[in-house]
């Protein structure tokens, strides 16, 4: 669920989208699923945010709930249960667990002194460091945290110190991907101390039974949504039916409220616990987290307006891993477009039915023989309905979408190497033309079908082409055939799924602008230049920068401005993506030696992961400049 104290961004309908992607595929694979979701309405953020406004902030609220329920329309999300956490049965949940907890002696009554950061509703841990102006600043959010001094009620946290370590070595499928559950391990045994969970400052919560001066903690509010939404109190039959979730999917940022806080909870409610705590990356805009302040947020309906919902769907859960960071660009999300959706799928169908439509009068009749080709077609795609269902079924969205669009470029291979057009001229090839369109249409079936978790507008249509009498939902996954197609059927007249789309016209005032969120300009100094954030030497220091010396440079297919790298930082070799394609040629870059930064963590940029970032200036017009070295230098030196 979502925070409401501003409108939903291309992070929220990630998380959104690739929960809907999931929830369609295991409802194709039989499952019965229940697919929640909805808005985290409480707390001293939210209260705070309203205030600003002049609003109320069950007003607030309400106006972005708005907003989130048009986004997933929009993005055809096929959520079975929208929650919001100012509902009354939720409220009643909550407060019902919390007694439960006091009555087990898992919560109890003390004072507490800490550093709070209400940004993100959270106490700061004791190691983080002051700054000179004495204040401490959240190493989450990197806003400044203020002292809180209160009466309080704790949940003993630390009590459950053992218990989730061994749930994390007995079951490490429980935080994915790997490197969460190392951070997550990490952070556990470097010890728990027990967690404040009222306020007596913050009014807009759910009040703590029978002292309604202290409000329940935004968090514990929140998190039990997952139960509450699924019947818990209200509906037992309901609950019984799907808890324990079998995946929750979060960003990376809240990784440590559901694989921490939210396991001890349910330990001492005596609840089974969810199967998995997914923590999937962020998007970045030139490389740089997405952020309302940063003026870098993408705004999602701005690009459905253009393009629909499913190109979107597809870039973004084809571009990366769910467990890493990717970084959006809108040459990288044009390029899908064109290439791989209109190009390679949408030609493949137009081209297919065209041909059918115009030699078969809409329906083939009297194919030929298989040939060895032929069967081959067939027999790939039944590899390919195998491979993709454990890759879905493990999460790994992007790599079920590589193999399938393999397999269409397999089809629109041999659409080439046999040439219908040319055999339609010939009476006598007649059977053979019958028998390649019928492979071709039956491919196309199958794989609009497999495609349509991530794509479920552009699968219907596609289906309805072909004249199917079914939706691609209301075939199981184990009923899918390739002779699903057969001599007989009508196809419809095709149209066009996925216009084509310049740059230009992406970005002109006409389409989608404007696609970011526009910045608030710092306010000038004294010397007429603009204020930037100041950042203490510890911080500076945490940035590894290196001497890299450049082995090799090419172009990326499909993009104009940036490049690909191989480098050598005395210690490895790695690979990067830098946008300095339009200053430098590869050539020219061989050789030289530059200043990268080695210690960011991956983010894939046009399917290609980026190890590194190199310093550049930035000319007027937005051209980058590398300093490079004048001296010879060693590969791996450290730049201070």
């Amino acid at each position: 669920i979502y925070y409401v104290n501003d409108v939903p961004h291309i992070g929220h309908a990630y998380t959104t989208i690739i929960a809907d992607a999931l929830a369609r595929f295991q409802k194709l694979a039989g499952k019965d699923v229940f697919f929640l979701t909805g808005t985290d309405e409480h707390g001293q953020k939210i209260e705070k945010a309203a205030a600003e406004r002049g609003l109320t902030p069950k007003a607030l609220a309400d106006s972005v709930v708005g907003r989130a329920q048009d986004l997933w329309r929009s993005l055809d999300i096929s959520h079975d249960f929208f929650i919001r956490t100012t509902m009354d049965f939720h409220e009643k949940g909550v407060q019902k667990l919390f007694q439960m907890l006091i009555d087990k002696g898992d919560i109890t009554k003390g004072e507490y002194k800490g550093w709070y950061c209400v940004s993100d509703e959270n106490f700061l841990p004791d190691d983080v460091p002051l700054e000179p102006d004495g204040a401490k600043v959240c190493p989450d959010c990197g806003k400044k945290a203020s002292v809180v001094s209160e009466e309080t009620y704790f949940f003993r946290l630390s009590a459950y110190q053992e218990r989730l370590l061994a749930l994390y070595a007995e079951h490490p499928e429980f935080v994915r991907p790997q490197s969460r559950l190392n951070e997550i391990s990490s952070f556990v045994r470097g010890g728990l101390k027990d967690l404040s969970i009222t306020r007596t400052t913050v009014k807009w919560g759910v009040p703590v039974p029978g002292d309604p001066k202290h409000t329940i903690y935004v968090w514990f509010d929140a998190l039990h949504n997952y139960v509450t939404g699924i019947g818990y109190d209200w509906n037992p039959e309901l609950f019984k039916k799907f808890w324990p979730a079998d995946i929750h999917l979060v960003g990376k940022d809240i990784l440590r409220f559901h694989a921490v806080y939210w396991p001890a909870f349910l330990m001492a409610a005596g609840f089974p616990l969810p199967r998995t705590v997914y923590g999937h990356g962020w998007w970045l805009k030139d490389d740089t987290k997405m952020s309302k302040s940063r003026g870098n947020v993408l705004d999602p309906q701005a690009i459905l307006k253009v393009f629909g919902p499913d190109p979107l769907r597809y870039f973004l859960l084809r571009e990366i891993p769910i467990g890493q960071d990717g970084n959006f660009s809108h040459e990288g999300f044009l390029h899908r477009v064109n290439s791989d959706l209109a190009n390679d799928l949408g030609n493949l169908v137009q081209r297919t039915l065209t041909m059918i439509r115009n030699y078969f009068d809409g329906g083939i009749i009297d194919p030929g023989e298989e040939t060895a080709a032929d069967r081959k077609v067939r027999a790939d795609f039944e590899d390919l309905k195998a491979r993709v269902f454990d890759l879905y079924d493990a999460c790994a969205i992007n790599k079920a979408l590589e193999e399938i669009w393999a397999y269409i470029g397999q089809v629109n291979k041999y659409l080439a190497e046999n040439q219908p057009w040319i055999m339609a001229k010939d009476p006598a090839l007649r059977p053979r033309l019958a028998r390649v369109l019928l492979q071709a249409a039956a491919a196309i079936r199958g794989v609009s079908y497999l495609v349509f978790p991530v794509m479920p507008g552009s699968a219907e249509k596609i289906w309805g082409f072909l004249g199917e009498g079914k939706k691609p939902s209301e075939v199981p996954y184990a009923g899918i055939e390739f002779d699903g197609f057969g001599p007989g059927r009508k196809v419809g007249m095709p149209q066009a799924l996925f216009p084509r789309v310049a740059l230009k016209d992406f970005l002109g005032e006409d389409a989608a602008a404007p696609l970011l969120t526009p910045a608030p300009r710092p306010e000038p100094t004294k010397e007429g230049k603009e204020a930037m954030d100041i950042i203490t030497y510890d911080e500076f220091k945490r940035m590894d920068l290196r001497v890299a010396h450049i082995l090799a440079a090419e172009h990326v297919p499909g993009a104009t401005k940036i490049l690909k790298l191989q480098i050598d930082i005395g210690t490895e070799k790695r690979q990067m993506v830098a946008g300095i394609a339009e200053t430098y040629t590869p050539e020219e870059l061989v050789g030289k030696k530059l200043i990268v930064i080695v210690n960011l963590k991956p983010a894939v940029i046009r399917g290609i992961e980026s190890q590194a970032m190199l310093l550049a200036a930035i000319t007027p017009d937005n051209k980058a400049l590398i300093p490079f070295f004048d001296r010879d230098i060693d590969a791996g030196a450290v730049v201070k």
